[in-house]
């Protein structure tokens, strides 16, 4: 490559979190990023949890270790923040709202949402566009945007790569004539945008170079919804890198914090506090079969997304769907069986993945699911709702078995076959998926994105 492209990434979680509130509160010397590194990961930040973050940062590492990128830099929304620090040889920049106007942007942000996956209970765009949470939400990404111009005035960018449906509007308020690439994270499925919201979609979409799509699936239906422009199809990936697989000694360790015995048989799910991910299905099918399993346990691992955060947008519905979980647990006299984690590290994770017998992902709707190919990594088999975007990549039987979340039963009799199983099934399913996972991984997945920005930028 004869010359290393200049990067302005935008997402709105923040690839940082601050923990230290008087880091939070800290500005560079000079108005100068704040270096990071006499700080301490863990104690004084985390990296988001997540699945955008999770692998957008990985790319920027290894197109920076190709020579494709050159001094990146990444805007996002944050509150509670420094103006801008330098991690890991990035330049981090937050935009700041109030609380009142997040709280405007958040409720505009979660109609969107609620529009994309087909669960609409609010007004068309028209009628939102005259509230006053709209103009909340514009200011967020007019703010957004403003910032993005002021720093290609100082650092002069060969392209925009803005991620995720919130972030949509930035693309027509960038006045200067730079290429903008925006990725679509959530589902895209055909039909569930209702007719009135397909013009304001559609005109966002227009001001983008090009649109990228999770899956083949969501890509016609790009198509079908009668989006002309430049798109593709590139699928979500990780770094196997940024995984550990403790020994199954060190794994029982990690899983004593949470009352796991070496002889139960662990169940687990991994995914945000949010009515969506159904946690509720998987809670409703083990009920029917923990009598018979006298030693399975259903562990479920997450916390609120940043969007539900006390750090982001203080939203409730994180807190709220949890207390639901925690009465129906009691409810069916689960106490003891059905484990809620909250929040755990990188390394827990890796332990409770090495510890599972299988994993299962139950979501009503899921854009892609990389907790999927997590589990592959892990050789685990795994249970995958027919509504997650990954279903392209699983062929029943083979790789993974797939259910209907609307059918409870379905999800129970999957549940009481890998339990049962003395472990042939589980190894094969668990062999293949590992094979399976090679498209959603970093090696695979930075040469196409690279190829993609060359078509974007051009010569």
């Amino acid at each position: 490559m004869s010359e290393a492209w200049r990067v302005c990434i935008n997402t709105q979680t923040p690839l940082l979190q601050y923990l230290d509130q008087g880091l939070a509160r800290t500005v560079g010397r000079d108005d100068r990023p704040l270096d990071l590194g006499s700080y301490h990961e863990g104690t004084d930040y985390r990296v988001s949890p997540g699945g955008v973050t999770r692998m957008v940062l990985p790319l920027v590492r290894r197109l920076g270790e190709m020579g494709a990128i050159r001094d990146p830099h990444w805007v996002s929304l944050n509150a509670k923040g420094p103006k801008s620090v330098r991690y890991d040889g990035l330049v981090l920049h937050n935009v700041e709202m109030s609380r009142l106007r997040m709280a405007g942007y958040g409720t505009i942000k979660e109609a969107v949402w609620r529009v994309a996956h087909g669960t609409r209970t609010t007004k068309g765009p028209d009628e939102l566009l005259w509230t006053a949470d709209f103009s909340e939400f514009a200011y967020y990404n007019r703010a957004t945007a403003e910032l993005l111009r002021r720093l290609d005035e100082a650092n002069d960018f060969d392209v925009y790569y803005v991620h995720d449906f919130q972030q949509l509007p930035v693309g027509s308020m960038l006045s200067r004539a730079k290429p903008k690439i925006f990725r679509w994270h959530i589902p895209f499925e055909k039909g569930m945008i209702p007719p009135d919201w397909r013009a304001t979609f559609e005109e966002y979409l227009r001001h983008y170079d090009m649109v990228i799509m999770s899956t083949d699936r969501y890509l016609r239906a790009l198509r079908d919804f009668g989006y002309k422009g430049p798109a593709k199809r590139m699928f979500p990936y990780v770094d196997p890198k940024d995984y550990t697989f403790p020994s199954p000694k060190e794994a029982q360790a990690v899983c004593a914090k949470w009352g796991i015995h070496p002889k139960d048989q662990v169940i687990l799910v991994v995914g945000r506090m949010d009515p969506m991910k159904g946690q509720d299905v998987a809670i409703q099918a083990f009920a029917t079969l923990a009598s018979s399993f006298p030693r399975a346990k259903l562990l479920l691992v997450g916390n609120g997304s940043f969007s539900s955060s006390r750090a982001g947008l203080a939203l409730t519905k994180g807190e709220a769907w949890r207390a639901g979980l925690e009465q129906m647990i009691k409810d069916l006299g689960l106490e003891g069986r059905v484990v809620l984690t909250g929040h755990v590290t990188q390394p827990e994770l890796d332990a409770l993945y090495e510890r599972s017998l299988f994993t299962v992902l139950p979501s009503h709707r899921e854009g892609f699911g990389l907790v999927v190919v997590e589990s592959w990594l892990h050789r685990r088999a795994t249970v995958v709702s027919d509504r997650a975007g990954i279903t392209e990549l699983l062929h029943p039987g083979k790789n993974g078995l797939v259910f209907d979340p609307t059918k409870v039963a379905s999800l129970a009799q999957d549940l009481h076959l890998l339990l049962d199983d003395p472990g042939e099934l589980r190894h094969r399913l668990a062999e293949e998926g590992y094979r399976a996972a090679s498209p959603c991984l970093l090696d695979a997945a930075a040469g196409e994105e690279v190829a993609m920005i060359r078509e974007v930028v051009g010569p």
